[in-house]
């Protein structure tokens, strides 16, 4: 992992972290085949307001810190899964049933994971 990627990665942790995510993980990907990024990091949230509030902080922590902004952001329309892409990073926040739904994780089961503590 770069230390662009990591440095990214930290930054949307805690940025994460701030408004109160469940289940916080990134999965580094850079050693499997066929990935289209280096890094998934992945949350989740109570309510659609709690999703949306998230990838704010996340938008905002990243362009103070490190003066970046997401390439891309899906989902924010209805906020039940909000994908955020910043390139060699890619950012998953879930409403909890959608989450635990899909399972992404367990598509990438090969990845090693990295699970963070959650600021409850």
């Amino acid at each position: 992992m770069s230390d662009n990627t990591q440095s990214l990665t930290e930054t949307i942790v805690r940025a994460m972290q701030d408004k109160k995510a469940s289940r916080i993980v990134s999965l580094d990907l850079g050693s499997l085949d066929g990935t289209i990024c280096d890094t998934f990091v992945i949350c989740n949230a109570e309510s659609t307001t709690q999703v949306a509030a998230i990838a704010g902080g996340i938008e905002e922590a990243t362009i103070k810190e490190l003066g970046e902004k997401p390439w891309r952001v899906q989902g924010l329309d209805n906020a039940l899964w909000v994908a955020m892409d910043y390139g060699d990073v890619m950012v998953h926040i879930f409403q909890t049933e959608m989450r635990d739904f899909y399972r992404l994780e367990e598509l990438w089961a090969d990845a090693p994971a990295t699970e963070y503590a959650s600021e409850d």
